[in-house]
């Protein structure tokens, strides 16, 4: 081992990309457990299969690389072939595997035909003391078996301060083994050195700089800042295990979401998406297992749910830390035995063929501290979790995403005539701050393409949006907390800017819109219940009129909505979509 050192950190110095150093991590571990392997007495049963470093800082996937065994002699270095190729083997139970080392802090082996666990003792434990086994969860068991895997040893990634950043996983094959001590835990030591000593490396190197990956008119920007994410969700969007995205709210979940479905095997199946934002508590465990009429007070027609609805497909369950509690036994159910009834009909189960992506953009780990989350029923979901960076991380990509949003807004106003973001414009986007993410950005270009508009006149042929269009835009965002009067007079000059660049009267009676807006706001923000109790109308509440009052006023927004030619924000759609379901 003392030679072997010296010429790992040679290669890890000379790797620039995360790739790189990845694969010769694993290069050098399958071959000193090869070494130990030919000096067992399972020589000639045993073979290894390969190896996969899992870098997930955070609890959130950021990159996966796997070699095979039967490639390493002899193969090029390839990164980008790594990831395209390695990672459709290497997603081994690491759900599991990864609570273990993270719960353990240490390196342990797996005895996949018996179905155990083995955290390797510290060396400053006595040899002679009793080993902890530990029961593998059975689905995991079956998806290492189905790959040929009966022993794996896992071993944690370090980051700054001992904190595990990742693991690296070797398998091998050894049906003769099953139920024997197998060579990971005489061999660990020198393993973990390896990976202790590639850690640095693995953690602190950026991914490989290369195309970012093709876009598509689910993902159309794609910067180098999210390519080795891509790369990763672009793997994860293969399988059926459950995906976890979290990440800022307007960072873009739900259209990774759907881009992952896309990719998938289930492509020519239905996608749907439930916010459970705009759905009342008492609603929930409804609106996913569907109810029959006459179920409850107010169910006056059947609604199949959105599980039926997304049956062959994937369902979408944003903002997942809304569910209530009744409602998370409900779903920790459905995902344990892909079985649900519908509400009324409690006669007849029915089976979920359907994958699942759940959102988030809260702390789950902290809720389940907190006691407002089911700790099993998250770890059911923290599968294959991956974190979206906010956009301010993604700053590579800002220019982009405002060029397409600019041609997205110009071709539904004006689609014969020519638009273009100015140099200028662009570069004072890349300079500002996005708290607000995706959806900000996307507000900013709507308000600036208006005022570009306005400034132009009658010609519709070709409009340039300038810095100064960009940074009135901006302006409006910078009106000091908590100051609604000028935000209302703000509001109060886009309708009156609105009807002088349509040259035609804008009904005045338009403005009772904003009650509307209001509304679904607050829906969006804290729920139909309590967005009414938040304006002063908890009587309507009492009363079971708010829905009904919510549907009035939604629809006096989508009437300004449809008379400006603009498409109703997202909450607005969100409310009123959740009324049609009723």
């Amino acid at each position: 081992m003392s030679k072997e050192l010296p010429a790992l950190v040679e290669a890890l110095y000379a790797a620039s990309h995360f790739e790189q150093a990845a694969f010769v991590t694993l290069r050098a571990l399958l071959r000193r457990a090869e070494q130990a392997l030919g000096a067992s007495g399972f020589a000639r049963q045993g073979r290894l299969l390969r190896g996969t470093v899992h870098l997930r800082p955070g609890d959130a996937y950021r990159r996966l690389v796997a070699l095979d065994q039967e490639a390493l002699e002899g193969r090029p270095l390839a990164p980008a072939a790594l990831r395209e190729e390695g990672p459709q083997v290497a997603l081994l139970a690491s759900a599991s595997s990864w609570r273990a080392v993270v719960a353990h802090g240490c390196a342990l082996s797996i005895d996949v035909g018996l179905g155990t666990l083995q955290p390797h003792q510290e060396p400053s434990l006595s040899l002679s003391a009793p080993r902890l086994t530990v029961p593998f969860p059975q689905d995991s068991q079956q998806r290492l078996l189905s790959r040929q895997a009966t022993h794996v040893c896992v071993l944690p990634l370090r980051g700054a301060g001992g904190r595990i950043d990742g693991m690296v996983a070797l398998e091998a094959s050894c049906m003769a083994a099953i139920g024997q001590e197998f060579i990971w835990r005489e061999v660990s030591t020198p393993l973990q050195l390896i990976v202790d000593v590639a850690a640095p490396f693995l953690t602190g190197l950026p991914s490989h700089a290369e195309a970012p990956p093709e876009t598509d008119e689910y993902l159309p920007v794609v910067g180098a800042s999210m390519a080795s994410l891509v790369g990763v969700l672009r793997v994860f969007a293969r399988q059926d295990e459950t995906l976890l995205l979290s990440g800022p709210t307007g960072a873009g979940k739900s259209r990774l979401a759907r881009w992952c479905h896309e990719h998938s095997s289930r492509q020519k199946g239905p996608f749907e998406s439930l916010d459970l934002m705009v759905v009342p508590e008492e609603l929930q465990m409804g609106e996913l297992f569907g109810w029959r009429k006459g179920a409850f007070t107010g169910a006056v027609r059947d609604n199949p749910g959105f599980l039926a609805r997304s049956q062959g497909g994937t369902l979408f369950i944003d903002e997942i830390d809304k569910l209530s509690l009744k409602a998370q036994a409900g779903l920790l159910h459905l995902l344990e035995e892909r079985t649900y009834r519908t509400l009324g009909d409690a006669a007849n189960t029915q089976r979920a063929h359907v994958r699942f992506i759940i959102g988030t953009n809260v702390d789950l780990h902290e809720a389940v501290r907190r006691g407002t989350f089911r700790e099993d029923l998250y770890y059911r979901i923290n599968v294959l979790p991956v974190r979206i960076p906010s956009l301010d991380e993604r700053r590579d990509e800002i220019s982009a995403w405002a060029r397409h949003m600019l041609a997205r807004h110009h071709a539904e106003k004006n689609p014969e005539g020519t638009v273009r973001l100015s140099p200028e414009a662009a570069l004072r986007l890349e300079r500002g701050a996005w708290p607000g993410n995706l959806r900000q950005l996307d507000n900013i270009i709507r308000r600036a393409y208006t005022l570009a508009l306005v400034q132009q006149g009658e010609s519709r042929q070709a409009l340039e949006l300038g810095e100064a269009h960009v940074q009135q835009a901006l302006s409006y965002e910078e009106v000091s907390q908590g100051s609604l009067v000028e935000a209302m007079c703000q509001a109060a000059r886009a309708f009156v800017m609105e009807a002088q660049r349509r040259g035609a009267p804008l009904d005045i009676d338009l403005a009772e819109s904003l009650r509307g807006f209001v509304l679904a706001e607050a829906v969006q923000q804290v729920g139909r219940e309590e967005a009414f109790r938040l304006v002063g109308r908890e009587s309507l509440v009492k009363s079971r009129n708010h829905l009904k009052a919510l549907r009035q006023e939604v629809k006096k927004a989508e009437a300004l909505c449809a008379e400006v030619g603009q498409a109703p924000p997202s909450s607005l759609a969100q409310a009123a979509a959740a009324e049609e379901r009723r």
